[in-house]
Parts: C-alpha cells; structure tokens; sequence
C-alpha cells in the first residue's frame, strides 16, 4: 500500500490509552480513501446481557469478544472490497492477534502495534475524559502485550512521539508492517 495506492486493511493495536484512536483517525485522515473502523464500537452495540472481558474471562466473555473481533473484520473486508483502505483499531492481544488477522479476508494487511512506555501509558490515561482500566492495571496490560502478543508487524514505541509523528512514522515504515 502506498498513499496513491490504497488498498488493504491496516490493524492498530495496543493496551489501553496507547493512543490507539487518535492515531487510527489520523493515520486515516492522511489516506485519500479510507475508513476508521472502531472495534469498541461492537462491543458498545451490546444493550443488555454484555460480559466485560476482564482477567480469568471466559465462556460468554470470550465468545463477545470472538464475535467483536468477527464482525470488525468483516467490516473491514467490506471496506476493503469497497476500495477503502480499512483502518482498524482495537485491542488485540496475545494470541487473538493472529487470530484476528486469520479471520481478514483482505490482502494486503499491516499490523501496527503501539507500544509506549507504562509510564507513559499511565499519563494519558490519567490525563483523558474515560477510563479504560477497571479490573486491569497498565502494568497487567503492558505486561500481557510484550509476553503474550506475537511479534507481528511494526511495534513502535510512541512514548516520545506526537500523534503527527507516529503517523508519519507508520507511513514511512509500512512494509515493515506488512504480515499478509
């Protein structure tokens, strides 16, 4: 994918606060086709019978979360048949990484994965209108994502990074975010 050529889903990932929205939207906005697709936004659809996916989740908990993951790449597929490039963000974690980018149809897909600092991670959070962090901590996160989570893709340390910067660095490093 290139600026002139877009054509693809790109999937942007990282713990909560990692600045994964703001990014997304950016990263977008940059594209001359595009769409933001917000896998929150599945999970928001819910109205009654939800289950958080929190530490220990399981059965209907990973089931939800199974069918956000589902129905944010179906909709990224669509887009991308469209002749949108699909800007996908979500926290994708551990081995649902993988299991997310099988469950693409759309070639070619990049992965990005913020990854700043804890401490940074913790600053934003303390510093924006909602809270992310209920029965997790940002270390808990953190600590998942470096341990847990294939390295696919481009992870990228956007601690010192403003949002303009960690945009222009994606675009100047797509291909190393290219996996499929």
């Amino acid at each position: 994918m290139t600026i002139s050529d877009p054509t693809g889903v790109v999937v942007v990932t990282g713990i909560m606060a990692a600045g994964k929205s703001t990014v997304a939207q950016a990263l977008a906005e940059r594209l001359p086709k595009s769409a933001h697709v917000r896998g929150d936004v599945y999970r928001r659809m819910i109205v009654s019978g939800g289950a958080e996916f929190e530490p220990g989740a399981g059965g209907e908990a990973e089931a939800q979360l199974r069918l956000r993951y589902g129905l944010s790449a179906s909709t990224a597929d669509a887009y991308a048949a469209a002749g949108f490039t699909a800007v996908v963000q979500d926290v994708i974690l551990g081995p649902w990484l993988r299991t997310y980018v099988e469950l693409l149809r759309t070639r070619p897909v990049y992965v990005v994965v913020l990854a700043p600092r804890p401490e940074a991670v913790a600053a934003r959070e303390a510093g924006r209108g909602k809270t992310g962090y209920g029965a997790w901590t940002v270390q808990d996160l953190d600590t998942g994502l470096r341990e847990t989570t294939p390295r696919l893709g481009l992870w990228l340390d956007s601690s010192e990074l403003s949002v303009g910067e960690t945009v222009d660095a994606i675009l100047a490093r797509l291909e190393d975010a290219r996996i499929a």
